[in-house]
């Protein structure tokens, strides 16, 4: 498959237009573009560009209010609560960073319950920002019900991914970000497009039966959560804090069926951000250096985020790799 290279700066404002052109806000378009552009930057595909035809799919389907401005509910304290009102979780986490990082900086700590929102891109773009800064940042979301708890037939959690943030001397912030199925439901996608099988234990058919096929998790099959009962308690404490904290959908209560296309699901988000050094400088950046040396000396070769370091450098250096097809595929929507 031929590759091609484009600038970041230049993906980002390609992929604005496709958002303008399907009659987003200027400033929601941006933001999109920019996060969308940032994971294929980072080797994030199966949430990058990938995702460019389920935008537009849903963006026509009529589903949500992806035009609408967020609202910031704030009372002064530790908790701010924003009502995205249908539009997309990125540009609520946006409109209130600035308030969220003041209350970091007056308070040592913050939290944000974001509710109503669209939400499924890559989820580290949303915490990673925090720990260049020096902060700490933990941030959950659910989505749609495509996992099965353990001995399940019908699903009830989504892919239910976290992801965390925190700086480190000398070194890039360390930052991970994963489900809690045993695999993204993007992976799936891709996987199903290309004709891999994946790996046992991923997911089941629509009988409840274990299942490598791809095809047959998406079409009334499920994934399963990793580790079995454990990745399912992780999955139903991210549906606790996204949904019944924020005043958020639950993922069973997604219910598009009267808009045909819609593919992101409206549900909630829970973001913590912290400082480590309030209260006095611990050497926290010093010591989480420390540590990451400590576990590639044991043998570890490869922490989190250290592919997506080199990926993000290369793409620098030489453009952001996109296939000919999605370039062709991106044109298409001008």
């Amino acid at each position: 498959m031929s590759e091609v290279r484009m600038p970041f700066a230049e993906l980002v404002a390609l992929l604005t237009r496709i958002f303008l052109g399907q009659g987003l806000p200027e400033r929601t378009a941006q933001v999109l573009a920019t996060n969308c552009a940032t994971c294929q930057r980072d080797g994030g595909f199966s949430h990058g560009v990938f995702r460019i035809p389920a935008y537009v799919s849903t963006l026509q389907s009529g589903w949500g209010n992806p035009q609408a401005l967020p609202v910031i509910e704030d009372d002064g304290g530790t908790l701010i609560r924003v009502d995205a009102q249908g539009g997309f979780a990125q540009v609520a986490l946006d409109e209130a960073r600035p308030l969220l990082r003041a209350r970091v900086e007056a308070q040592g700590v913050a939290v944000l319950a974001i509710r109503n929102s669209q939400h499924f891109s890559a989820l580290w773009p949303d915490v990673e920002p925090f720990a260049e800064e020096g902060l700490v940042a933990l941030s959950v979301v659910n989505s749609m019900a495509v996992v099965v708890p353990p001995g399940g037939k019908t699903p009830v959690f989504g892919t239910n991914p976290m992801a965390f943030a925190c700086p480190r001397a000398g070194q890039a912030p360390y930052v991970w970000d994963q489900a809690s199925s045993a695999l993204a439901h993007g992976d799936v996608q891709i996987a199903a497009r290309e004709g891999h099988r994946l790996a046992p234990g991923t997911g089941v058919d629509a009988e409840g039966r274990p299942t490598d096929d791809p095809g047959a998790i998406l079409n009334g099959g499920a994934l399963l959560p990793f580790g079995g009962h454990k990745g399912a308690s992780i999955a139903m404490t991210i549906e606790i804090l996204s949904a019944a904290f924020t005043g958020g959908a639950f993922s069973t209560e997604v219910d598009w069926s009267q808009h045909p296309g819609a593919k992101i699901p409206l549900t909630g988000q829970f973001l913590l951000v912290a400082d480590p050094d309030r209260g006095g400088d611990l050497g926290f950046a010093q010591r989480v250096a420390a540590l990451s040396d400590t576990v590639r000396d044991a043998g570890q070769d490869r922490l989190p985020g250290d592919r997506r370091q080199r990926l993000r450098a290369e793409s620098a250096a030489k453009g952001v790799p996109l296939s000919q097809a999605d370039l062709d595929m991106l044109n298409g929507y001008l």
